[in-house]
C-alpha cells in the first residue's frame, strides 16, 4: 500500500499508515481479513458501508472548500 501511495506522490511511513488503518476499522469504516497471497500472509482491507457514506461526505466538504478558497467546482 505505501509503494502504490508512493506513485501518487504520498510518501506514508508503515508507522502511521498501520495506525490510522486499526482506527479506521476500530470506528466500523473499514474491514480486514488476513490472506494468502503469493505464498506470503496479507492483511486485506476494504470499507464498509460507513466507510463509503464517511468518504462521499469527506469529498464533498472538500469540494465545497475548494470552491469557497479557489473558486474550483467539480466537473458535472
Amino acid at each position: 500500500m505505501t509503494a502504490e501511495l508512493a506513485e501518487h506522490g504520498y510518501s506514508i511511513s508503515p508507522g502511521t499508515l498501520y495506525p490510522t488503518l486499526h482506527r479506521l476499522e476500530s470506528e466500523g469504516l473499514l474491514t480486514s481479513v488476513n490472506r494468502i497471497v503469493e505464498g506470503r500472509q496479507r492483511r486485506i482491507y476494504r470499507a464498509t458501508d460507513a466507510g463509503h457514506t464517511a468518504l462521499a461526505d469527506d469529498r464533498r466538504a472538500l469540494a465545497e472548500l475548494a470552491h469557497e478558497v479557489l473558486g474550483w467546482s467539480p466537473p458535472q
